[in-house]
């Protein structure tokens, strides 16, 4: 009897990190919905899915635990759409369960995309929900269109899809030069009564992108570097007295594929940290904005990210780590990350501006992105001139989220706020 074969992927640095690190109470799930102006079609959605699978191979994946590694395993799974049923970001990865590790769900007028993070990051997700909404677009209003709209730019190969780019980004030649470390008793950790049974608690704010763009013009600089301020100082007014001698420090993810040569859909990014010294620095909002400006240009250089790249992949090849076992590994990887976990305050990514055909613009309202959080935490995205900041949570307490946004109202920013509590 003939064996059928079966192809197996290498994860990638960043990817090895979250089946470890992944559980009830952070699932290291991602949410990127789109709304639209009329009710989704189920059929039409799933046509699309099926469309939109064809052109990520590794979307099909299932993830496997080795002796040493996990590695991904192709299957045969097709994801089905259904009505959005679970919590936000329920478990996607769970141990010993051969499963795929993308959920595609609807809501009325909202088509949802989850993903876990160990099969890609933002960037990846936006390249697959701009696949999925163009082929919804087109089957659901084909005679509409006629043929008016321009096929789909594939923008890759799916051999570049499949790159590991950390891997091929990695040189030996790259020095790292180890910077003062942080200590743990020095940083602010927001804390609060969990909501019940792990459910992550969202809050957003959808504005016009304008508006916010020309209040960060008016602090001469740019919408991320603004908002990093504002979460900055939202932290700040909420923190009780007696802890604001300590650090608040933001974690910021950097897509790295601006930075190199790279069109994967995988998992390519670095994180880099800003900080604030509220007690021996002022708590003026102009001096956080120049200090976060300034913070911003020393560390988004090609240099640092290189060192940082190097860093990451050279603890992945050291020989010691490569043969212990797996299960002493994850255990290394989870302690690592509580200790980590105990410098960040918060944290906020913007994944940017989706931009879709003209031809569309009449069928979808906004796009939303949002994470399972170990502590409050943004997440942000726009299209066309609507912005969407999402604050997810695993606590009760909301009150550095009505801060920010009250921040925002009253230097005269028009806010929707809509929440899942």
């Amino acid at each position: 009897m003939k064996q059928r074969k079966t192809n197996w992927t290498k994860l990638d640095n960043a990817s090895k990190y979250f089946p470890a690190v992944a559980n009830n109470k952070d699932t290291k799930v991602f949410r990127l919905a789109c709304e639209l102006y009329e009710e989704v079609d189920p059929i039409v959605l799933q046509q699309a899915l099926d469309l939109t699978m064809e052109s990520f191979p590794l979307f099909k994946s299932v993830l496997r635990r080795g002796f040493f590694w996990y590695y991904f395993e192709s299957s045969n799974l097709n994801p089905r759409v259904e009505l959005e049923s679970t919590p936000l970001c329920a478990p996607l990865y769970i141990k010993h369960r051969r499963n795929l590790l993308i959920r595609v769900s609807y809501y009325n007028k909202r088509i949802n995309l989850e993903i876990f993070h160990g099969l890609t990051d933002g960037a990846g997700v936006v390249w697959f929900m701009e696949n999925l909404i163009y082929h919804y677009m087109t089957i659901k209003y084909r005679e509409r269109f006629e043929g008016k709209v321009p096929p789909l730019n594939p923008r890759a190969s799916i051999s570049q899809k499949m790159d590991d780019s950390f891997g091929k980004n990695y040189s030996d030649d790259i020095k790292r030069q180890n910077g003062g470390k942080l200590k743990i008793s020095k940083v602010y950790q927001i804390n609060g009564s969990r909501n019940d049974e792990n459910r992550t608690k969202l809050i957003e704010g959808s504005m016009s992108v304008k508006s916010v763009l020309a209040l960060a013009h008016e602090y001469n600089t740019t919408l991320t570097i603004f908002l990093t301020s504002l979460l900055l100082y939202s932290i700040y007014k909420e923190m009780p007295v007696n802890k604001r001698k300590k650090l608040v420090v933001l974690s910021v993810p950097i897509n790295l594929r601006q930075y190199y040569d790279s069109k994967t859909a995988r998992n390519f990014f670095s994180t880099m940290t800003i900080s604030y010294d509220f007690k021996n620095n002022s708590s003026d909002f102009n001096e956080i904005i120049r200090h976060v400006r300034e913070e911003f240009k020393r560390k988004l250089t090609k240099e640092q990210l290189d060192k940082q790249l190097k860093y990451f992949v050279s603890l992945e090849k050291n020989l010691l780590a490569r043969i212990v076992p797996l299960s002493i590994k994850d255990f290394v990887l989870r302690i690592a990350d509580k200790l980590n976990d105990r410098k960040i305050t918060s944290s906020i990514s913007n994944i940017g501006r989706i931009v879709f055909f003209e031809d569309f613009k009449d069928y979808i309202k906004q796009f939303s992105v949002c994470v399972s959080a170990r502590r409050p935490l943004i997440t942000l995205c726009s299209y066309k001139d609507n912005l969407v900041i999402s604050f997810t949570s695993p606590f009760e307490d909301t009150d550095i989220q009505k801060t920010f946004f009250q921040l925002l109202s009253d230097s005269g920013v028009e806010i929707q706020i809509t929440s899942n509590i």
